[in-house]
């Protein structure tokens, strides 16, 4: 049975846009500070993984990480409106680096709308 995830290229396309996705970060004023690593290449294969196994990929997320727990996890950080919309203008040049169809880029897409907004934690 064919995944999300196979659908759309497996891998090396999760790889595209959150590769993508980090560059925006790495110089992004409000979210860089929320990384307390100097180098971001751990915080994108946490990603990387994560968005792979949410797909129907590899479950090396959860045998690594165990759930999750995305609220718990971003908990220690402000998550407003303000870093909810840079969170998703990054996310959106990533989507725009990968060969996604029109349909695989709307079910991406809305996932993380809902996911951006599910984590905001601070008021503006």
């Amino acid at each position: 049975m064919s995944t999300f995830y196979d659908e759309i290229g497996g891998m090396e396309t999760i790889r595209t846009i959150v590769d993508t996705f980090y560059e925006g970060v790495a110089t992004d004023p409000v979210l860089r500070p929320m990384y307390e690593e100097e180098d971001l290449a751990a915080a994108a294969d946490r990603f990387r993984l994560f968005l792979a196994q949410y797909w129907g990929g590899p479950s090396t997320y959860g045998e690594e990480r165990g759930h999750p727990r995305l609220r718990m996890r971003h908990a220690p950080f402000a998550v407003n409106s303000d870093a909810a919309t840079r969170w998703l203008h990054h996310f959106r040049a990533g989507l725009d680096a990968a060969d996604l169809t029109p349909e695989q880029d709307e079910q991406f897409w809305a996932y993380v709308t809902h996911a951006a907004q599910f984590l905001r934690n601070t008021p503006d």
